[in-house]
């Protein structure tokens, strides 16, 4: 039974039992959690976002991902439901004033409290380290513990003064049970945006469809529908110059009043019209006055003014 060198095997180096489960460090568990990006794995620095489902990101490390989702990248399940970058929000974080850096310990000769967070809560003081229970506000992005929000119940934020809803509080890093809820508020929330979009998009081509070929627009919300072109615009703007003035028998003048249905206005030439005076219609080119003689036309063309 001897090796060489008269060594003698023991039984477990014989006999293969059972693998035992390796379990997780919870320290470094929280560390990878609270302390680097979920999508990159690197350490978090600001600006920090964090999505609709409470997860932490480097803002620069999302930017890249939303400019190149084709690129291969580790953890990228984590980010599938980021569309673009009105999806995450830029966190307003507190500074733990205890947090003295890594730089402190590069010799390895402290002791290095694997707790201390760079963050804090600006209510109550907690450290986001993992062990308390942190939220978020969807609306300004103030970052709080549930320990504060609990105790000091309010409509408007700690910090920033906005009022707020329970519906934006959002749970950072939660259970698999709060991911999950969150994950279904997300859906229903953007199946609703969806659907007003939706709506919104028929009302508009409702409207477009009302406005025929001739640029005429009608109001559908009366019963009776006045249409409007530039032509009859202008005969009635030029019916109300040409209406004589006031008697001075001491009548009272009569105020002219719109027609209830503008009708389109006819093509032919006002020096046509026989109602209209001699001196309303030399207001236009079309009148004799306005036209120059043989004489008064000159061969030539010049760009300067100074010539007649």
């Amino acid at each position: 039974m001897g090796c060489d060198g008269g060594t003698i095997p023991k039984r477990h180096e014989l006999v293969k039992g059972p693998k035992k489960v390796e379990k997780v460090d919870k320290n470094a568990e929280l560390a990878a959690k609270w302390r680097y990006c979920a999508l990159s794995q690197e350490k978090l620095k600001r600006p920090i976002v964090a999505c609709e489902l409470g997860r932490l990101y480097n803002k620069d490390a999302i930017i890249e991902y939303l400019l190149d989702k084709s690129a291969e990248r580790p953890n990228s399940e984590v980010v599938a439901h980021i569309r673009n970058i009105k999806d995450v929000k830029e966190l307003n974080l507190t500074d733990n004033p205890a947090w003295e850096g890594e730089r402190h310990n590069i010799k390895g000769d402290c002791y290095e409290d694997m707790h201390c967070s760079m963050f804090i809560c600006p209510v109550v003081g907690l450290e986001m380290n993992g062990k308390h229970k942190f939220l978020f506000l969807q609306t300004c992005g103030c970052v709080f513990s549930e320990r504060a929000l609990r105790e000091v119940k309010t409509e408007i934020c700690h910090k920033c003064g906005d009022p707020f809803q329970e519906d934006v509080l959002v749970t950072l890093n939660g259970t698999k049970e709060e991911v999950e809820k969150l994950q279904k508020a997300m859906e229903e929330r953007r199946a609703k945006a969806k659907t007003a979009k939706k709506s919104k998009k028929s009302k508009d081509t409702k409207v477009s469809k009302s406005q025929d070929s001739t640029g005429t627009i009608s109001l559908p919300q009366e019963k009776s529908c006045i249409r409007f072109d530039h032509a009859s615009v202008l005969s009635f703007f030029f019916s109300f110059l040409s209406a004589p003035g006031p008697s001075t028998s001491g009548e009272s003048s009569k105020t002219l009043k719109a027609p209830p249905g503008l009708v389109i206005g006819s093509k032919r030439s006002i020096q046509d019209m026989k109602d209209k005076s001699e001196t309303y219609k030399s207001l236009f080119t079309s009148h004799g006055s306005a036209k120059r003689t043989k004489d008064q036309i000159s061969n030539w063309v010049t760009h300067t003014p100074y010539h007649f």
